[in-house]
């Protein structure tokens, strides 16, 4: 909630992270003094010398231990497991840690009603395993071998080929006096 006046204001809304662009890192989205922390990039391979996984306002997932997210905004990544075929964990959604449900799937984004209907945002992207198996996106976007969605702030799932965060949403609610 903030306490607004009839001027205007400066609204930046982020760019969903963008594959092998600063680790994938997503932008900030902001509204005067409120700033929503983009979201942070997941863990790409397993070997030495791989992108690690980012703290962003979700936490990226990774094969060793998932990145924090920011409190009051989002969860950390999921863990996933190393060995023959190793596991990327699920990125962290608004409402859960990745991998909550199944290592390889995103956590669950968190619904608002802000728009007049009730709409999830903000779902964790979806791990891959080794063998090119993927998990699920969290609800609120989240890809699963695939783009995020756009306007809900979704991460982009984990796939052979490049997929990028969806971008985020600044919506204004205001009574007319």
């Amino acid at each position: 909630y903030l306490e607004v006046s009839a001027q205007g204001y400066s609204i930046t809304v982020g760019d969903g992270g963008v594959y092998g662009t600063n680790g994938g890192q997503g932008e900030n989205s902001v509204f005067s003094s409120i700033t929503s922390t983009g979201g942070g990039a997941g863990q790409s391979g397993h070997s030495q010398g791989s992108q690690t996984a980012t703290t962003g306002g979700s936490g990226g997932g990774a094969v060793g231990t998932g990145a924090a997210g920011v409190a009051g905004q989002g969860f950390a990544g999921g863990t996933g497991t190393g060995g023959l075929n190793p596991h990327g964990g699920g990125g962290g959604g608004a409402s859960e840690v990745g991998s909550t449900d199944a290592i390889m799937d995103g956590g669950d984004g968190k619904a608002s009603s802000i728009s007049g209907s009730s709409v999830v945002y903000a779902g964790g992207g979806a791990g891959r395993r080794e063998d090119q198996a993927n998990g699920t996106g969290g609800t609120g976007g989240g890809g699963s071998a695939a783009n995020g969605s756009a306007n809900t702030g979704g991460g982009g799932g984990s796939s052979s080929g490049n997929t990028n965060g969806g971008s985020g949403i600044v919506i204004i609610k205001y009574r007319y006096q």
